[in-house]
């Protein structure tokens, strides 16, 4: 992944999956606000990806989901092959203009997911860099989420994992 790397335009990204590495297990949305310069949102991209051919619902991901059925079914709603969605995306971050920064949190799986399904599906990394979420402005912060389970906490958004 492209190191940090200094730029006028940041983009947050929020991602739902069915486990915690891509490739065995699939992105299920993908949603990201672009951010001018002094935090202003010009842009938001939002898809619902198919699960991958061959990938599986991971255990703890299965329990987390049976909990949420209205939610694990908002995100098949107008699910579209993931190459066409990862394409539109790596174009919608190129028609931004300028060098768009990746803004993520170390700690979630945005990263990893994004990376991971734009060299499959696009073959490229359309930003000119990453930059830690943590620890910088305040007005980076992750796109609204489409589903209702999801809460905000210090900036993050989390799903509620189920009692055992």
């Amino acid at each position: 992944m492209p190191l940090k790397h200094s730029a006028s335009l940041h983009v947050t990204t929020h991602v739902h999956t069915d486990g915690p590495i891509p490739g065995p297990h699939s992105l299920l949305t993908l949603t990201s606000t672009a951010y001018g310069a002094g935090g202003v949102p010009i842009s938001t991209f939002t898809a619902n990806l198919r699960e991958l051919p061959g990938a599986t619902l991971h255990p703890t991901a299965l329990e987390t989901w049976r909990h949420r059925a209205e939610d694990w079914l908002q995100t098949r709603r107008a699910a579209r092959p993931a190459g066409q969605v990862v394409t539109a995306y790596a174009t919608w971050v190129e028609n931004l203009g300028g060098r768009p920064v990746f803004v993520t949190d170390p700690q979630g799986p945005e990263a990893l997911f994004c990376y991971w399904y734009l060299q499959r599906f696009a073959g490229r990394w359309p930003f000119a860099g990453t930059v830690s979420a943590s620890g910088h402005q305040q007005w980076w912060s992750p796109p609204p989420c489409p589903l209702s389970g999801c809460r905000t906490t210090g900036g993050r958004h989390e799903i509620p994992v189920p009692a055992a």
